[in-house]
């Protein structure tokens, strides 16, 4: 590929998306092909480096950013003077549909997996009419009982790591909301406490994933320092306030993706979000069909790797205009 090829399919920017935020985005693939935006976890986790190669590139122009405070945009939220109260799910939201008109697209594909799913289904329950179609993996929708389990119920199936992460939390804070505990954490003025607090959150997090044998050990806490600052502030930040979201608001508003086409694959195995909340959501949105993977947990398997593919397949050779799956919902990963 020649350095002209090179130049037209693949761009980046930095989109001042006011707060005194600028949002880092890339482009790659055809740029009149059919439009995918690629939404990452964590969140404050940023974006993948490699998710777009899951895409034809000759088919769809792939759209990648960083969320506020996390990857290439500025500021970050590792530095402790960065204000926090203008990075909230809103926000978020509205800088996906400032970020779609700067690039001039009309409607897209939206692919995402863990706090991706929550912020897809935000922006495309507000703005359904430019969204072609969705792709979530991991599903996750940020209520009170799915963070409440992440960080208190699964001391159930991990008592000895969650004691550790338990006791890393300031003494008069131990036994009451520890993400609250870790946000006060993240915003101490003194930087030891704040690294400290990083690397336990973190610890946890990969406690959450170590029985998945296609995870990566230490996933989290491997993370470089400044990644790993921003990911937990942003982390704490936006759980302890449970995104900013009502109780159940997603799925309750889940008749705003009407017409929608879905795809929703969840791992059987995913303790760090467990299935119910990709079926309940299911139910809710008749146009999205849930595929449930046996042998995966919230990392991924080959299993779901494939089930990837085919979903990406029925947006390259479908119609992204619309269309019907129904609630049907089929496992993958297993002997037929």
């Amino acid at each position: 590929m020649g350095d002209e090829t090179r130049e037209r399919t693949s761009r980046d920017g930095l989109l001042d998306v006011g707060d005194g935020n600028q949002v880092f985005w890339e482009s790659r693939g055809n740029p009149h092909g059919r439009t995918v935006l690629i939404v990452h976890g964590g969140p404050g986790g940023g974006r993948s480096r490699t998710a777009h190669k899951a895409f034809d590139h000759t088919v769809f122009q792939i759209i990648s950013f960083d969320q506020r405070g996390c990857g290439d945009s500025v500021p970050s939220a590792a530095d402790p003077a960065t204000v926090m109260s203008v990075n909230t799910t809103d926000h978020l939201v509205s800088d996906i549909e400032k970020l779609r008109r700067h690039l001039g697209v009309d409607r897209w594909l939206l692919y995402g997996g863990s706090w991706g799913c929550t912020l897809i289904l935000a922006y495309a329950q507000r703005y359904p009419h430019r969204v072609a179609g969705i792709i979530l993996i991991g599903v996750t929708m940020t209520r009170p009982s799915e963070i409440d389990w992440l960080y208190h119920g699964l001391r159930r199936l991990l008592p000895q790591q969650w004691e550790r992460f338990r006791a890393a939390a300031p003494e008069h804070l131990r036994d009451g909301n520890l993400v609250e505990a870790y946000r006060q954490m993240m915003e101490h003025r003194d930087a030891a406490v704040r690294r400290r607090a990083a690397l336990e959150w973190c610890v946890w997090e990969d406690a959450a994933i170590a029985h998945e044998t296609q995870g990566s050990p230490g996933q989290y806490s491997a993370k470089p320092d400044e990644a790993r600052l921003a990911f937990v502030r942003i982390c704490t930040h936006f759980f302890a306030h449970y995104g900013w979201l009502d109780d159940g608001q997603l799925l309750r508003e889940a008749g705003r993706l009407a017409g929608i086409p879905g795809v929703l694959i969840h791992g059987r195995l995913d303790l760090s979000a467990p299935l119910i909340t990709a079926w309940e959501l299911a139910q809710a949105w008749l146009d999205a069909e849930l595929v449930v993977v046996e042998d995966s947990g919230h990392t991924g398997s080959a299993a779901m790797e494939d089930a990837v593919r085919q979903a990406i397949a029925r947006f390259t050779d479908g119609d992204l205009s619309g269309g019907s799956s129904g609630r049907q919902s089929h496992p993958a990963g297993e002997d037929a």
